[in-house]
């Protein structure tokens, strides 16, 4: 396959890039510091904070999916991913691009969004120590993060595109193992971590699943 991919420097994009270029998929890199992939690596320069349509187009023109990586590196960026994920959509849109796959988090089901200003209290997928204890801990320590992603999502629901949003649990560096397992718009059971490996994995796997297709996938071991 031909793909642009997104946030390729950061943990899990970097995996997707090494892992989509060793199974034979031609990948265009989509970054803000080109130095800091090899330089071997096909790259458009593009700066999401302060994106140009006409070179994103360009970037994703005859490609047959998208892969968008991009997420905030410390708290302090939360709010970049839903602005960035507007650029990437209309971008495919003019190149006429459908197949759309994105990073999201696990929590992001629970959080309230401008179009679901009154999300469900639980996930189904959630145990009783997730629903009443880590969850709400976690979602106070990191919310405008999971914010930004719920506004992400919500933006997916309204474009004409075959979207997929990957739902990892805390990400680790550990290796890839190929057997975690996965949920259809709800987090794995017990499911408390996952490598960037085994996401990057996902994300490539679900391209050619038709099945995940506008859904949520939750991921963890």
């Amino acid at each position: 396959m031909k793909l642009a991919l997104l946030g390729a420097t950061g943990g899990v994009g970097r995996e997707v890039l090494s892992q989509a270029i060793a199974a034979g998929h031609a990948v265009t890199a989509v970054v803000r510091n080109p130095s800091k992939l090899p330089a071997d690596v096909d790259v458009v320069r593009q700066d999401l904070a302060t994106p140009d349509a006409d070179v994103l187009a360009a970037a994703m023109r005859d490609v047959d999916a998208v892969i968008s990586a991009v997420g905030p590196h410390r708290a302090a960026q939360a709010g970049i991913v839903a602005p960035a994920t507007a650029a990437i959509t209309h971008a495919m849109g003019c190149a006429g691009v459908r197949r759309l796959v994105v990073i999201s988090a696990s929590p992001v089901g629970v959080v309230p969004s401008p179009h679901r200003p009154q999300p469900p209290r639980h996930d189904p997928g959630d145990d009783l120590l997730m629903r009443y204890l880590l969850s709400p801990l976690i979602r106070r320590l990191f919310g405008r993060l999971y914010i930004d992603l719920a506004a992400m999502e919500d933006l997916l629901r309204d474009r004409s595109l075959d979207w997929t949003s990957i739902r990892p649990p805390r990400l680790t560096n550990g290796p890839l193992t190929g057997t975690y397992r996965t949920a259809i718009d709800r987090n794995v059971r017990h499911g408390l971590f996952i490598s960037r490996r085994d996401v990057a994995h996902l994300m490539l796997t679900v391209l050619q699943q038709g099945e995940t297709v506008r859904h949520a996938v939750g991921v963890a071991y």
